[in-house]
C-alpha cells in the first residue's frame, strides 16, 4: 500500500518521527496483511485523518522511545537490586543451583550481576515498547468504538427524522443532504451522512455509489445494515416513504431490545455489588481477630479502609459507566451555515454576549456595547440567583467551596479539627465531622437543591411532551397550520410546556420566524431527547405547514423514548434498594462489631490485665488492641462506603453522577449520627 503525494505532504510535515521510521514499518509489517488491513479500518471508521502507514511508523517511533526510557529505568533498577542483593553473596551457588567448578564458579560471579541487570532492563524495555505502541494504536479502536456506540443509540431516532423529511415531501438526495446538516442534534450518524453528501459534491461521486462506499466505512453494523437496505430501494426504486416507516418500527423496536439487555446487566451488576461491598468488610473483621490474637496488622486495616473501598467502588462505578448508556450530545440546536446572523444563547450569559462580540474592536461603540451588556448579565444574575444558580448547578461550587474551605479553617483555629493522627483518634466523630461532614453539607446540600430543581424543571417539559404532540398533530390534522395548532393546544392544556407554547405563538406574532422560536424554545432547556423533537418538527415545518404525520411520528419517537425511561426507572429503583440496604447492612454490622465485639473484648483484657498484675498485662487475647483506633477506622470505613454507594446508586439510577449527591447527604448522615451513638 503505498503513500500517495498529498498524504505524505499532510502527515509527514507534522511528523517527522514517522518519516524516520518508515523504513522500519516496511521491514516489520506486511504493507497487504491482515493487521494493517485492520488498523486502516480502524481509522476509517474513528474518522481519523491518517494514513496507516505513517500512523503505524509513529506508533513505532513512540514505542521505540518509551522501550528505551523504560530500558533505562529498568538497568538503573536491576543494578540497584541486584548489588543490594548479591553484594558479598559470591558462593558456590547460582539462584540455588550448587556450582562445583571453580572456573564456572568464577564466570558465573563475574556474569550475574550483569546478566541480571541486562535481563531487568530487556524486560522493561519491552514492556514500554508494548505500552507506547500499544497505546497509540488502540486510539483508532477505541474512537470507533465510542462512534459506534453513539451511533446506535441515535439510529432510531434519525431514522425517524428521516421518515418525517419523506412524508413532508423531501426527495432522497435531500433528505442526505438534510440529514447530514443536523449534526448538532444527531451527532455521528449524521457525520456519517456528511460522508454521503462530501462525496457526492467533491469527488464527482453519484450517491449510490457514496451510500455503498459508506455501508463499507461506518464502525455501526446496525448502519451499515440500514444503508445498504436503503440502497436497495433506491436501486430498485421503490418507496423510500413505506421503507424508513418500516425502519423507523424496526429500529424502536431494537431501541427497546437493547434497553432491556442493559437492564438485565445492571440487575447482575446489583447482585455482583453485594458480593464485591462485603468484602472489605469481612477483610476488616479477619484482622480484627488477627489483631486480637497479637499479630496486628495495622498497616492492613489502613490499606483497607483508604485503599482496598475506595478502588472497589470506583472499580464498580467504572463497570456499570460500560454498560449503561447516556443521553448523547449538549442539546443545543445551532442554526445553519445561511443564518450567520443568529446567535445561540447557551451557556453562561456574561461570558457569551452574543452577536456584539463579533464586532467588538471595530467601533468603539461596539465596546461599549458588550461592556454594558456585560454588565446587565451581571446584574441580571445578582438579581436573581437562585434562578442562576438553578439553570447552572455546578457554578454554586464556586461560592460553596471557598466557604467551606473558610468552616475548615475556623474549625482548626478554633482547636475542633486535630491536625494529628492522635488527635484524631482521640476525637473520630468530632475531628472527621469538622473534616468531612462540614465541607460535605456546605456544598452537596446547596448543590442537591439546585440540581435536583434543574431536572425538575426540566422533566415539566418532558413529561407532557408527547401528550401534547398528540393534541398538536390532531390539531394540525383538522386543516390548522402548525402555528394555530401551537395556540390551541397552549389554550387547552396546562403546564409548563403550555406555557411555552403560549410563549413560542407571542415571538412569532412578534416577527420572529416559527424555526428561531423553537429553537429558542429549545435552547432554553437544551435536552437532548427534546432537541431530536423540536429539530424534527422544525424542518419538516419549513415545507408545509400540514404536518400531522411528521407531529404523530414526533409523538410515537417521544412515547417510544418514555417507555424506555419509565421501564429503566421501575428496573433501577430496585437496583437501588439493594445498594443502600446493603450499605445499612454493612452500617449495622460494624456499629455491632464495635459495641458488642471490640469494646466488650477489651474489657476483658482490661480485666484480665488487672487481676493479673503487670506481667499479664497486653499478654492476653484482645489486650493489644487499640479500640479507639479501630472505632476511628470503622467510621471512616462506613464513611467512604456511603459516599461511593451513593454516587453508584445515582448513576445506576440517571446515568450521572450528580443524582448521587443527595444519597449522599442521607447516608452520610445516617452513618455519622449511628457512629456519634456507638462511637
Amino acid at each position: 500500500m503505498s503513500l500517495d503525494t498529498k498524504g505524505q505532504q499532510q502527515l509527514g510535515s507534522g511528523g517527522t518521527l514517522g518519516d524516520a521510521f518508515y523504513p522500519a514499518f516496511q521491514t516489520l509489517f506486511d504493507e497487504e496483511g491482515d493487521f494493517v488491513d485492520s488498523v486502516e479500518t480502524k481509522l476509517a471508521e474513528a474518522r481519523m485523518a491518517d494514513n496507516v502507514e505513517m500512523f503505524l511508523a509513529r506508533a513505532l517511533a513512540v514505542g521505540v522511545i518509551a522501550g528505551l526510557a523504560l530500558w533505562l529505568v529498568g538497568t538503573l533498577l536491576g543494578y540497584l537490586l541486584v548489588t543490594l542483593l548479591f553484594s558479598g553473596s559470591e558462593g558456590p551457588t547460582f539462584i540455588g543451583i550448587v556450582i562445583q567448578n571453580e572456573t564456572l564458579l568464577a564466570v558465573v560471579d563475574a556474569l550475574k550481576i550483569p546478566f541480571l541487570v541486562l535481563v531487568t532492563g530487556v524486560v522493561f524495555g519491552a514492556i514500554g515498547f508494548g505500552i507506547g505502541f500499544g497505546s497509540l494504536v488502540s486510539i483508532p479502536y477505541f474512537r470507533a468504538s465510542a462512534r459506534e456506540r453513539e451511533i446506535n443509540i441515535l439510529l432510531s431516532d434519525s431514522i425517524s427524522f428521516m421518515y418525517a423529511l419523506s412524508v413532508g415531501g423531501l426527495n432522497q438526495l435531500e433528505i442526505l443532504q438534510a440529514m447530514g446538516k443536523a449534526d448538532d442534534t444527531y451527532g455521528e450518524v449524521a457525520k456519517e451522512f456528511q460522508s454521503i453528501v462530501l462525496e457526492t459534491e467533491y469527488f464527482d461521486t453519484d450517491y449510490r455509489t457514496a451510500v455503498r462506499n459508506q455501508a463499507l466505512e461506518t464502525p455501526s453494523d446496525s448502519l451499515s445494515q440500514f444503508l445498504t437496505d436503503m440502497l436497495s430501494i433506491i436501486n430498485s426504486g421503490g418507496d423510500m416513504t413505506s421503507f424508513l416507516e418500516d425502519q423507523k418500527e424496526k429500529h424502536m423496536r431494537t431501541a427497546r431490545q437493547e434497553q432491556e439487555k442493559m437492564l438485565e446487566t445492571l440487575e447482575l451488576f446489583g447482585e455482583m455489588y453485594m458480593t464485591l461491598s462485603l468484602f472489605p468488610l469481612l477483610l476488616i473483621i479477619i484482622l480484627v481477630i488477627m489483631s486480637m490474637m497479637g499479630n496486628a496488622q495495622q498497616t492492613l486495616i489502613y490499606g483497607t479502609v483508604y485503599g482496598l473501598i475506595p478502588l472497589t467502588g470506583m472499580a464498580f462505578l467504572v463497570l456499570v459507566s460500560t454498560v449503561t448508556q447516556d443521553s448523547i450530545g449538549d442539546g443545543y440546536l445551532r442554526p445553519d451555515a445561511s443564518e450567520d446572523d443568529i446567535v445561540v444563547d447557551e451557556g453562561i450569559g456574561v461570558f457569551n454576549l452574543g452577536l456584539v462580540e463579533q464586532y467588538t474592536g471595530t467601533y468603539a461603540v461596539f465596546d461599549r456595547v458588550k461592556s454594558r451588556e456585560g454588565t446587565y448579565e451581571l446584574l441580571q444574575i445578582l438579581k436573581q440567583p437562585h434562578l442562576f444558580f438553578r439553570d447552572h448547578p455546578m457554578l454554586v461550587l464556586g461560592l460553596t467551596i471557598p466557604l467551606s474551605i473558610l468552616a475548615v479553617v475556623a474549625a482548626v483555629v478554633l482547636g475542633q479539627a486535630p491536625l494529628s493522627l492522635e488527635g484524631m483518634i482521640n476525637r473520630p466523630v468530632p475531628g472527621t465531622f469538622f473534616w468531612v461532614y462540614v465541607p460535605m453539607y456546605i456544598n452537596f446540600v446547596p448543590l442537591t437543591i439546585f440540581y435536583e430543581w434543574n431536572q425538575r424543571s426540566r422533566k415539566a417539559i418532558i413529561g407532557n411532551l408527547s401528550d401534547n404532540l398528540r393534541k398538536l398533530a390532531s390539531a394540525n390534522d383538522t386543516g390548522m397550520t402548525l402555528l394555530e395548532s401551537i395556540k390551541v393546544v397552549s389554550e387547552t392544556s396546562a403546564g409548563k410546556l403550555s406555557e411555552e407554547f403560549e410563549t413560542m405563538h407571542a415571538k412569532v406574532n412578534y416577527g420572529t420566524s416559527l424555526k428561531e422560536a423553537l429553537r429558542e424554545f429549545n435552547n432554553k432547556y437544551h435536552v437532548p431527547r427534546l432537541a431530536r423533537t423540536v429539530k424534527l418538527i422544525a424542518e419538516a415545518q419549513e415545507a408545509s405547514s400540514q404536518i400531522q404525520d411528521v407531529l404523530s411520528t414526533a409523538a410515537q419517537a417521544s412515547e417510544n423514548q418514555d417507555d424506555i425511561a419509565r421501564e429503566r426507572k421501575s428496573r433501577t429503583r430496585m437496583q437501588m434498594v439493594i445498594i443502600i440496604m446493603t450499605y445499612l447492612t454493612l452500617l449495622g454490622v460494624m456499629a455491632l462489631l464495635k459495641t458488642q465485639f471490640l469494646d466488650v473484648m477489651s474489657g476483658l483484657a482490661t480485666q484480665a490485665s488487672g487481676a493479673g498484675g503487670s506481667g499479664a498485662t497486653g499478654g492476653g487475647f484482645g489486650g493489644s488492641v487499640d479500640v479507639d483506633l479501630l472505632s476511628m477506622l470503622f467510621f471512616h470505613a462506613v464513611t467512604l462506603q456511603a459516599l461511593l454507594s451513593s454516587f453508584i446508586a445515582g448513576y445506576i439510577r440517571e446515568v450521572n453522577l450528580m443524582a448521587g449527591v443527595k444519597f449522599a447527604v442521607v447516608l452520610s448522615t445516617i452513618a455519622l449520627v449511628v457512629w456519634m451513638a456507638v462511637g
